[in-house]
C-alpha cells in the first residue's frame, strides 16, 4: 500500500479529531472514508457524463429521438395494469 500525506489546516484537522472521537474513529479513517465516497460519487458522475456525450453524439449522427409526448404518454402508464414499453426512436 502506498502512503500519501494530506496537508490540512489546523481548523479542519481539529474538526476531524472531534468527529473521530465522537464516532470512535481516527482522523485518518475519516479521511480515507471521505476520499472513497468522493471517488465513488465522482466516478459515477463521470460515467453519466460520458454516457450523455455518447447519446448526444448518436443523436447528432442519426437525428433519431423519442418525442416528449411519447415519453409522457409512456410515463402515464407506469403503475397501471396497462404499463407500456419504453418508446424507441
Amino acid at each position: 500500500m502506498t502512503s500519501k500525506a494530506v496537508k490540512l489546516d489546523e481548523k479542519t484537522y481539529n474538526r476531524l479529531k472531534v468527529l473521530g472521537e465522537a464516532r470512535r474513529r481516527s482522523p485518518h479513517w475519516l479521511m480515507k472514508e471521505a476520499i472513497q465516497q468522493f471517488l465513488e460519487r465522482e466516478e459515477e458522475a463521470e460515467h453519466i457524463r460520458q454516457d450523455t456525450l455518447e447519446r448526444w453524439a448518436r443523436f447528432e449522427a442519426t437525428g433519431e429521438a423519442v418525442s416528449h409526448e411519447a415519453v409522457e404518454a409512456w410515463l402515464e402508464t407506469w403503475g397501471t395494469e396497462g404499463e407500456g414499453k419504453c418508446p424507441v426512436p
